[in-house]
C-alpha cells in the first residue's frame, strides 16, 4: 500500500496551520487548568486579598466531606443513566429512520431539532412541563393519582434532570447512529436474510457489531456531556436540590467557587473532576476498545 502521508515543501507550514488551534487550546484549556491546579494548593479569602499555602489540605478536606462524596456518587449515577437512556433511545429511533418509508426525511429533521436547544432552555422547558402547579405532565400524573413535586422529592428531582439531559442528547446520538447504519453495506443484511436469519438476529449479530466504533465514541461523548454540559439544566431545574439529590460535581464546583467564594476548595474539585474524566477515558480506551470492531 502506498504511503498516504501529506508532504509539505515548507517545513514551517504545518506548524503555522495548527498554531491558531493550539493558541485557543492553550488560552482556554491549558492555562485555566494550570491556574486551577495552583489555586487548589492555597486557601484564599473571599475578597482575594490574602492567600495561604496549604498544600494538599483542600484535597484531604474534600474526600473527608460527606457532601462531596455524595456529589460524586450522584454524578456517576446521573452520567450512567443519561448515557444509557440517550444512547438506547437514539439507536432505536435511528433504526426506524433508516427504513425506506414515506416521510422519513421529515421524521429525521424533527428528531435533530432538540440538539439546537440550549441546555438552559431545555431545562426551563422541562421544568414548566413538570411544574407541580401549572405543568401539563404533572397535571396528568395528578389525574392518575401520582403526586409529583420535584422540588421536594429527591427521586423525582433526579428523574426530571435525567430526562431533560437525555432528551437533548438523543438528537446528537441519533445523527451518528443514522450515519453508521447508512454506511453498512446492504449486501451483508441481504445475505443474512437469505440464510434465514430473523430481523432481531440480523440486528444483534451483524448490524450492532458493525456499529461498535460509533457506540464506543458516543459512550465517551455522552459521559463528557453529562459531566460538564448539563450544568445549565441542573441550574435551571433544581439548582442541585432537593437535598443535594442533583448536586453533580460540576455544579458543586460552581456553588463553592462562585456562590460561597471558597476558591481553594472549588479549584481542588475542578482538578479532581478533570482527573476523573481523564481516568474514565483511559479505562475506556484501554479495556473496552478491544471489543470494538473497525
Amino acid at each position: 500500500m502506498a504511503d498516504q502521508r501529506a508532504v509539505f515543501d515548507n517545513k514551517l507550514l504545518p506548524y503555522l496551520l495548527v498554531l491558531p488551534q493550539m493558541v485557543i487550546v492553550g488560552l482556554f484549556f491549558l492555562w485555566p487548568g494550570f491556574q486551577a491546579l495552583v489555586l487548589s494548593l492555597f486557601r484564599e479569602d473571599a475578597f482575594g486579598t490574602r492567600r495561604e499555602f496549604v498544600g494538599l489540605e483542600n484535597f484531604a478536606r474534600l474526600f473527608a466531606s460527606d457532601a462531596y462524596l455524595n456529589s460524586m456518587q450522584v454524578t456517576f449515577l446521573f452520567s450512567f443513566w443519561v448515557m444509557v437512556i440517550a444512547i438506547s433511545v437514539a439507536l432505536y429511533l435511528a433504526v426506524l429512520a433508516d427504513r425506506a418509508v414515506k416521510g422519513s426525511q421529515a421524521y429525521t429533521t424533527l428528531l435533530i431539532w432538540p440538539y439546537a436547544v440550549a441546555p438552559a432552555v431545555s431545562g426551563v422547558m422541562w421544568m414548566f412541563l413538570f411544574n407541580p402547579t401549572v405543568g401539563v405532565i404533572s397535571y396528568g400524573l395528578d389525574f392518575l393519582g401520582y403526586d409529583w413535586n420535584h422540588a421536594l422529592r429527591r427521586t423525582q428531582g433526579f428523574l426530571l434532570v435525567t430526562i431533560a439531559a437525555s432528551w437533548r442528547q438523543i438528537a446528537y446520538n441519533f445523527l451518528f447512529f443514522l450515519a453508521g447504519l447508512q454506511s453498512i453495506p446492504p449486501s451483508l443484511i441481504e445475505s443474512a436474510a437469505i440464510d434465514g436469519a430473523k430481523p432481531r438476529s440480523r440486528f444483534w449479530r451483524i448490524v450492532f457489531p458493525l456499529l461498535s466504533p460509533t457506540t464506543f465514541f458516543l459512550v465517551i461523548m455522552n459521559i463528557m456531556y453529562s459531566f460538564f454540559l448539563t450544568f445549565g439544566i441542573i441550574h435551571q431545574v433544581t439548582q442541585g436540590g432537593p437535598n443535594q439529590a442533583t448536586n453533580i460535581l460540576v455544579y458543586k464546583v460552581y456553588r463553592d467557587g462562585f456562590v460561597n467564594l471558597n476558591l481553594g476548595s472549588s479549584s481542588a474539585q475542578s482538578v479532581v473532576l478533570m482527573a476523573i474524566v481523564i481516568g474514565l477515558t483511559f479505562i475506556q480506551f484501554r479495556f473496552f476498545e478491544r471489543k470494538v470492531h473497525y
